[in-house]
């Protein structure tokens, strides 16, 4: 069974503009989703999918300076740009990524990894009953699900690529994968000015190279006053994002 990992990546960002080509420690903050993505080693391929704006001319450089392939599609149409990196890497399993979680953990991809193919089911994500931070989310599902999704899905469906399956969870075989300790309330993606105050720390604590989500959150647990940085801001709902 492929695997193949598409991390979905603009430039436009109406709370940080350019966000994804901001500087972490020693990286940019696409660089860090790429060697964590990279690092899981439960993928055959990695691909950037952005758009055909040309403010993401940068983010295709990035892709180039950095050594991993990029994809450009439509703008408004994120499920299209997916079907768009399917067609020239065609693969078994999609793992998603977006560019503003640079603290994803590649042992928890590897483990949801590990998970979904065993149980053979469609779809799998930890956002349903959510108890990870947000940031470090995981989700993954089958090529032909997400090729049978497109002709279904519209709206803001087409946008959050795999909104559309679970809230359509009777039709998919879907896994909702759970962890504890509930550790939703932290706020590990980079969306607003205090998200990168918060992330800066992290950096400053942890280095350039991906962290543990348990490490990463025990850490944070101790430091209340980092976590009260960006505990006020809310996350946009999937109509705006």
């Amino acid at each position: 069974m492929t695997s193949l990992g598409i991390i979905q990546a603009r430039m436009d960002s109406s709370r940080l503009p350019r966000k994804v080509l901001l500087k972490l420690g020693g990286r940019t903050v696409l660089e860090r989703v790429v060697l964590g993505a990279r690092q899981s080693g439960v993928l055959d391929e990695l691909v950037v999918a952005t758009t055909v704006e040309p403010a993401d001319d940068a983010i295709v450089e990035e892709c180039e300076r950095i050594g991993v392939a990029s994809h450009r599609g439509p703008v408004d149409d994120v499920l299209g740009r997916f079907l768009g990196v399917l067609d020239r890497h065609e693969s078994d399993v999609v793992l998603r990524f977006t560019a503003d979680n640079p603290l994803i953990d590649p042992e928890l991809i590897a483990r949801a990894h590990r998970v979904f193919v065993a149980s053979g089911a469609d779809y799998l994500t930890t956002s349903i009953a959510h108890t990870l931070p947000r940031g470090l989310d995981v989700e993954m599902v089958r090529t032909p699900v997400l090729r049978a999704v497109d002709a279904l899905a519209t709206d803001h469906h087409r946008v959050h690529v795999t909104s559309y399956i679970y809230t359509h969870a009777d039709d998919f075989d879907v896994i909702g994968l759970t962890l504890q300790p509930d550790l939703s309330h932290l706020r590990l993606t980079l969306d607003t000015e205090d998200d990168l105050k918060l992330i800066e720390a992290i950096v400053g604590e942890f280095g350039d190279e991906p962290v543990g989500y348990r490490a990463l959150t025990a850490w944070l647990l101790s430091r209340p006053d980092l976590v009260e940085i960006n505990a006020h801001v809310l996350q946009k709902a999937l109509v705006q994002a």
